[in-house]
């Protein structure tokens, strides 16, 4: 495979955790990536440990108006996108009422009002070839209700329905949209977060049929299955990849 015919990714907060996993996994198939995050020392570091295939190109989401010319350079640079992945994302855990509307609106702009720019501007270019794959990530958040990331939880049931619509309009111009719903997945951030609150971990873990968390790799292989020709008749549907948490008792 020539450098010129292989396949471009764009992962959005690529530099560490699931988008890195994802990023990493892409190229090990042999895709291109360019992974877009807004620390550009974190992005190089990613960068230079994955390798040739992977580019790292700065990107705030949450400046939408940045986003056009983002994508253009993307294009630029490295020719036509071939998958998008949706990765980047905030949470902000507090009770309901001391959530003022600034951080309300600051979690919906990260997590969806950026998701819907860049996936407009991405799709604009993927009409042109008539082909493309979007993955968005979701979350157990809008598969069931969870206290205090009620901005968290409204954004990513929102991701669900917006897979859906775009799926419906898209795919039959050749670009499918899906979703991948992580469950609890391994980072020394959820780490942290658990063993701080042994209630909250006992309860993810007796609700986990598994009964393990699962690790950002088993992300990039979900992903890497979505951006695939295995999944050529797949689109519209919101995977959770969970160890069965979502249907746990």
């Amino acid at each position: 495979m020539t450098a010129t015919k292989r396949k471009l990714a764009i992962v959005t907060g690529g530099g560490s955790g699931i988008g890195l996993a994802i990023a990493g996994k892409f190229v090990q198939q042999g895709i291109r990536v360019v992974i877009a995050g807004r620390n550009q020392e974190r992005l190089d570091t990613a960068q230079q440990q994955l390798g040739e295939l992977c580019h790292a190109i700065p990107c705030d989401v949450t400046d939408l108006a940045a986003i056009p010319g983002f994508v253009q350079t993307v294009i630029d640079r490295h020719g036509p996108i071939d998958i998008l992945v949706n990765n980047a994302g905030t949470n902000m855990k507090k009770d309901f009422t001391d959530v003022t509307d600034e951080e309300f609106q600051q979690v919906i702009l990260t997590n969806l009002s950026a998701v819907f720019s860049m996936s407009r501007e991405v799709v604009k270019h993927m009409l042109l070839q008539q082909n493309g794959c979007i993955i968005n990530i979701s979350s157990m958040a809008a598969q069931y209700g969870i206290p205090k990331v009620i901005a968290y939880s409204a954004s990513k049931t929102a991701i669900d329905g917006m897979t859906r619509a775009m799926a419906v309009e898209l795919s039959p111009k050749g670009i499918r949209v899906n979703a991948i719903a992580p469950g609890f997945i391994y980072s020394d951030m959820t780490a942290k977060a658990l063993d701080s609150d042994p209630e909250r971990k006992a309860k993810v873990f007796a609700r986990t049929p598994m009964g393990t968390m699962g690790q950002p790799a088993d992300i990039g292989e979900a992903a890497y299955f979505l951006a695939s020709d295995a999944a050529k008749f797949i689109t519209g549907v919101i995977l959770p990849v969970d160890g069965g948490n979502s249907i746990g008792f």
